[in-house]
């Protein structure tokens, strides 16, 4: 599957209709973010189901503020419409793969119970 450009329109529909999202926010003035872009893009071949994102944050600047993005490239991976990774840098291919096949893994009802718990506890 190939890497699809996502806007602020589309945000809130690509990360309800797709069960893991990963999105990379980079810019085409960015160093990291160029030699990060073969390395997503190979990961998006490798792995069906899974939504691989852009956000080029100079065309969609209210959606990378909206996302705290300080720095690129950042990576963000929502898994059934939560956030669960939002780091800055570019990763090398076999700790993105490393990344993903986690969040693959992840018990989803045990990740809502934790989030709930820290609701509850900061209440």
């Amino acid at each position: 599957m190939a890497t699809i450009a996502l806007t602020k329109e589309k945000f809130n529909e690509t990360i309800e209709n797709n069960d893991i999202v990963i999105i990379d926010f980079w810019a085409s003035w960015c160093g990291p973010c160029k030699s990060f872009a073969s390395t997503f893009e190979t990961a998006s071949e490798n792995h069906t189901g899974v939504a691989f994102v852009k956000v080029n944050t100079e065309e969609e600047q209210e959606l990378a503020q909206a996302c705290n993005i300080r720095s690129i490239p950042t990576l963000m991976i929502f898994r059934e419409q939560v956030l669960l990774y939002s780091q800055a840098g570019a990763l090398p291919p076999a700790q993105l793969e490393d990344i993903i096949d986690k969040t693959k893994e992840l018990d989803m009802q045990q990740v809502r119970a934790e989030i709930e718990s820290q609701k509850t506890d900061e209440a």
